[in-house]
């Protein structure tokens, strides 16, 4: 290794151990963090985030950057260390244009705009959140303006989680989706009550829900020797290293999915995160693509096999030893249909699969309306019922089941939602590859084999880390660019099957 990129790593590695360090404090304030140590959390993580941006915008790193190039001429276009410098030029150069005092502002702010956030949801009081969200769209708009002149507002804020995209190219998705599954509801809906879930409201203890849900993570893959779950106000993934990857999830007694998705989702993130090489490890490189790749990840583990027939013919006995209060009378197909259930619904967590992108296009569109000036914070709860109405046909009855239901306004995740539904199609594109790959996949899942799947997304996806460019390296693996027609088809194959379209 040559001398100027030996020490530029060394630099990067310090980077990556302070950010790593503002990832301990921030699960931790989430997780086991009393109340009361906000202001000086907050506090703690503005200093770690001013010293981090500072070591990695500073000359240095770019003159490093510049005088690296020629030790790494000889390896090929797509050579870790080719790579590597690639993607630190493209967010150093990012990063150059935002002050370390802004950096250390924003991070105070969400720091203890997340602690208001988790009292305003569980009082269910938009007001007590916000004054602290005027603060953060204010702080977003002027983020956006370090990086002017832009298309819309927008595009600085969405290119943070998924690079390269536009706010223009969302709209394009979501308006061809749009209709397609307005029209897959709709034909869903001429039915009538087909399915029946009531099953999955009744009580299910919260230990036994916890047994079951790291039972299936582990059985996915998921190493505890590397990672561990604990309990949050929201679901969430976090990655110190490639060592140490913690999910979270959250229980309702009185409501088996919530829990029991958020589980297999979060084990999706935390596959990837375990997936990604320890070369890699203080360096860029050991992260995803992008939130859309990551979603993928976790909307595949959810979903694409967490609600298949195929997952329950293999662990439903295990549920029903578990809850036989509830389940012992319940045959498979019952069961599989309930948790497949398409009706509208407040929660977007909870969300099936031909509802759950509309949660995400009210969500866009409220976003592109804050930023734009448009709408004000004080009216977005109005704002948030009346979309919900448009869209899915509910009022919310309070503020936690509507505008506070999220946690990602409160760190500043404007910009973050779109990438859920784009990492829908991103799943549903993989899946379709993947079954040609591997064509007796079901039956492997019905034999609660897991190892082929795991191991494919691992040598397509995990271990290039952040090498590529998100959309370079789907259209590499698919043979496609990305498009919305691989998940139209799955649910209409899917729904259509269940509701005898």
């Amino acid at each position: 290794m040559g001398e100027k990129l030996a020490k530029l790593k060394d630099i990067l590695g310090e980077v990556a151990d302070l950010r790593a360090a503002e990832s301990v404090l921030g699960w931790d304030q989430q997780t086991y963090m009393p109340p009361g140590g906000a202001d000086g959390r907050a506090m703690v993580l503005s200093t770690l985030s001013r010293l981090s941006h500072e070591r990695f915008v500073s000359d240095q790193v770019g003159e490093l950057i510049e005088a690296a190039q020629s030790e790494v001429a000889a390896q090929g276009p797509d050579g870790d260390d080719v790579r590597l410098l690639r993607v630190t030029r493209r967010l150093y150069e990012k990063e150059r244009k935002v002050p370390a005092e802004y950096v250390a502002e924003f991070s105070r702010i969400t720091s203890l705009a997340n602690q208001t956030w988790q009292q305003a949801r569980a009082e269910s009081k938009f007001s007590i959140f916000q004054e602290h969200l005027v603060q953060i769209v204010k702080m977003r708009r002027q983020y956006a303006d370090f990086f002017a002149p832009y298309d819309s507002v927008y595009d600085p804020l969405l290119d943070d989680f998924e690079p390269g995209m536009k706010a223009s190219q969302v709209k394009q998705i979501f308006d061809a989706l749009r209709p397609r599954q307005v029209e897959l509801i709709q034909a869903i809906a001429s039915k009538g009550p087909v399915v029946d879930d009531a099953i999955l409201y009744k009580h299910y203890p919260e230990d036994r829900q916890w047994t079951f849900g790291l039972e299936a993570a582990q059985r996915f893959g998921y190493d505890l020797q590397r990672g561990r779950q604990d309990k949050s106000a929201h679901p969430f993934t976090t990655d110190f290293n490639t060592g140490d990857v913690r999910i979270t999830t959250r229980f309702d007694a009185d409501y088996l999915a919530d829990a029991l998705f958020s589980t297999l989702h979060e084990t999706g993130h935390a596959l990837y995160g375990q997936g990604i090489p320890a070369r890699f490890d203080r360096t860029p490189l050991a992260a995803a693509l992008s939130l859309a790749v990551h979603e993928s990840q976790s909307r595949t583990w959810e979903n694409l096999v967490g609600r298949s027939r195929a997952f329950w013919k293999a662990f439903y006995g295990r549920l029903q030893e578990l809850f036989p209060e509830n389940l012992s009378q319940v045959d498979l197909e019952s069961f599989y249909r309930a948790i497949n259930k398409v009706s509208p619904s407040l929660i977007r967590v909870n969300a099936d699969e031909a509802t759950y992108n509309l949660h995400i296009m009210l969500r866009f569109e409220l976003e592109l309306a804050l930023m734009e000036g448009t709408l004000a914070v004080p009216d977005l709860p109005q704002a948030w019922n009346s979309r919900m109405q448009e869209y899915l046909g509910l009022t919310p009855p309070n503020d936690a089941k509507g505008v506070l239901q999220d946690i990602h306004w409160s760190f500043g995740g404007i910009g973050y939602f779109p990438t859920y539904a784009l990492g829908n199609l991103v799943a549903a594109q993989l899946w379709e590859t993947i079954l040609a790959a591997i064509p007796d996949l079901p039956q492997q899942i019905e034999r609660a084999e897991f190892g082929g799947l795991l191991h494919w997304l691992r040598e397509n996806l995990h271990k290039h880390g952040a090498k590529f460019e998100p959309m370079e390296l789907i259209e590499r693996v698919t043979g496609a660019a990305l498009s919305p027609e691989p998940y139209l088809r799955y649910l209409k194959g899917k729904y259509g099957e269940i509701y005898r379209l």
